[in-house]
């Protein structure tokens, strides 16, 4: 909050309060889509740029509330439309609790910003994405676990971070070499999910597997030549266990299949060859939570 000359105090986000018996002035609008600011938060979209700046972009209400709701002291900035305004008030209102910077833009500089944001974009830190404890930490009395090992896509990646959230994962591992979890399309397949459990980024494959066994995890492979028939595995999948996923094309390599446990595979009872993988990461991750409640 700060204090004007007059005395009086101003929640940034909010309308700046007029002296007694004035006309209510218009709320200002950023209408110049090129202007700096606008470029610089268009420029977000680029790796570089989030890299240097350590900023992302939330795009889309729903990304949106839920970084307002668990992690507001990492949002920088929050535009949205009038419409959008409209639409989400409940989202303002608690934006503006929060004492978030909130403003106002034209249809016009949210397309050059976002072009998937609709009406509702967010700046946020990338401090909010890194989780404050080490690997061995976070998997500490662990039950479920999702490592992705070479995730490429970054649509499939983030439907997978919120296939663990809504499984009752614990963390999930993008294992080096896999995209980088502040990619637009990540964070907005996540849905929000993103802010809602450890993300833990970079580290190699080897490493992860060891800390999962120093954790007391059994390791699972999903994998069409399993030796396991994941609808027949429930005493292996009750333990603690962490998924290793593979590559969309490619899937899981020799290498990474030797550092499993056990490889597990999904039937397939119709025509398709396989699954997607973020598919057969939910339907895994699922089992897996099924069988642990279970017991």
């Amino acid at each position: 909050m700060s204090k004007r000359a007059d005395g009086s105090t101003w929640i940034p986000g909010t309308a700046m309060p007029r002296p007694e018996g004035s006309l209510a002035p218009r709320p200002d609008v950023i209408d110049n889509p090129g202007s700096q600011r606008v470029t610089r938060v268009a420029a977000l979209a680029r790796r570089g740029m989030r890299s240097r700046h350590g900023r992302f972009l939330v795009e889309g209400p729903q990304g949106v509330r839920e970084a307002v709701t668990h992690v507001p002291g990492h949002v920088r900035d929050l535009y949205v439309t009038q419409a959008a305004a409209e639409r989400h008030a409940e989202l303002l209102a608690a934006a503006r609790a929060a004492h978030l910077y909130v403003h106002r833009v034209t249809d016009q500089v949210m397309a050059v910003m976002s072009t998937d944001a609709q009406g509702v974009l967010a700046v946020v830190s990338t401090e909010a994405v890194a989780p404050a404890a080490g690997l061995d930490e976070v998997l500490a009395g662990a039950r479920l676990v999702a490592v992705l090992t070479e995730a490429q896509d970054p649509g499939n990646a983030g439907t997978i971070i919120r296939a663990a959230d809504a499984a009752g994962a614990d963390a999930v591992v993008l294992a080096r070499g896999s995209v980088e979890v502040t990619n637009p399309k990540v964070v907005r397949a996540t849905a929000g999910s993103l802010f809602h459990l450890p993300v833990l980024a970079g580290l190699d494959l080897a490493e992860v597997v060891e800390a999962l066994h120093a954790a007391g995890m059994t390791v699972l492979a999903a994998d069409a030549r399993g030796d396991h028939s994941l609808f027949e595995a429930d005493a292996l999948l009750a333990r603690p266990g962490a998924w290793l996923l593979g590559n969309e094309a490619r899937g899981l390599d020799a290498q990474a299949l030797s550092q499993a446990d056990a490889v597990v595979a999904i039937p397939v009872f119709g025509a398709a060859e396989s699954l997607n993988v973020s598919a057969a990461a939910a339907v895994c991750l699922y089992a897996s939570a099924r069988a642990q409640h279970a017991h």
